[in-house]
């Protein structure tokens, strides 16, 4: 995916906890997670997808519970990812 990702692309944690700039954290955070982390159930709702020129942004809403260092963690949120061409 390496390719594909812009080198400045910017990372919001959830609850705008903090951000993180730049492909190699970014990539890092998702490799971590699926290394240390097991995901017990994950549900997607309400996507939402919009094409302006040669832009797309894509919403939608998630929950997930997943176990990490043997506690058991629930997240909710929505996902926003802006795409160009």
């Amino acid at each position: 995916m390496r390719p594909l990702i812009h080198p400045e692309i910017t990372f919001v944690f959830p609850g705008f906890g903090g951000r993180t700039t730049g492909i190699d954290p970014f990539i890092a955070g998702f490799v971590d997670f699926c290394q240390n982390a097991r995901i017990v159930t994950y549900r997607e709702h309400d996507l939402q997808t919009d094409l302006i020129a040669e832009m797309a942004v894509a919403s939608l809403g998630f929950e997930m519970v997943y176990e990490r260092d043997g506690s058991e963690f629930r997240a909710t949120g929505r996902d926003l990812w802006v795409f160009g061409r």
